[in-house]
């Protein structure tokens, strides 16, 4: 019976499409002398299992108080997806701040990262996703991790020029200079990749207020006023003459 019990956990455990760490009580190889062989009670495995999936429903939902429930029952706050997302990362990569932030409070880790190397702290930086963004950092979000692309979060945000993640981004020790793995920094995604609008001008000021090196060649030894030279940036080549 204990194996028709494990199988029927095992069942909910693999549907919920994530990833729990068995407590320690489960890890003996044979019950004790006299233990009951079965029950009509589900084990903790399984409360735990649909505990887990109840987060990441609620978390795919904006639901504060389902999320809630299913942490006090037992849900693994750091369990993992298919995608190899926490419920932390996915509420954040679907934008939804509430929940993100209750996990946060919660004790979510802001650096872990999924399959694709995304964490809540990275996406959120890249897509300006500024109450998020705000929340990893006061959770303790590690501004000199690195995505994909062996990025800070602030060369996508430049990229996208992204203006008041920008200036959160600058209000802490992420490194203005750190060089990705095109060969760029901020400002010459922000100059390469960005339109020369306005949004992009006050992108490379702030860029340049916060420290950003104009003297910086790209990948293929070219300075970021050239760049913006070339691509009719006026306002921006003022900035960096």
């Amino acid at each position: 019976m204990r194996r028709a019990i494990v199988g029927v956990a095992a069942i909910l455990f693999f549907s919920t499409g994530c990833s729990t760490s068995p407590p320690a009580g489960n890890q003996s190889s044979s019950s004790p002398p006299g233990s009951p062989s079965s029950s009509a009670s589900p084990t903790p495995t399984t409360h735990s299992a649909a505990a887990t999936r109840q987060l990441f429903d609620a978390s795919a939902s904006n639901d504060v108080r389902a999320a809630q429930a299913a942490l006090a029952a037992g849900a693994d706050i750091e369990a993992r997806n298919d995608l190899g997302r926490t419920p932390l990362v996915a509420a954040t990569k679907l934008n939804h701040p509430s929940v993100a932030v209750a996990l946060l409070d919660a004790g979510a880790n802001p650096n872990t990262k999924d399959n694709i190397s995304d964490s809540a702290f990275l996406y959120a930086g890249a897509e300006g996703y500024d109450e998020i963004l705000r929340a990893t950092l006061k959770h303790g979000a590690d501004v000199r991790s690195l995505n994909r692309y062996n990025g800070t979060a602030l060369i996508p945000a430049s990229e996208h020029g992204h203006v008041s993640t920008i200036r959160i981004l600058l209000a802490t020790e992420i490194p203005v200079n750190h060089i990705n793995n095109s060969r760029w920094t901020a400002l010459h995604e922000a100059i390469i990749l960005g339109d020369g609008s306005q949004r992009y001008v006050e992108t490379v000021r702030l860029l340049l207020a916060g420290g950003a090196d104009r003297n910086i060649r790209d990948g293929n030894g070219v300075l970021p006023r050239d760049l913006a030279a070339a691509r009719g940036q006026t306002a921006i080549v003022a900035l960096l003459s």
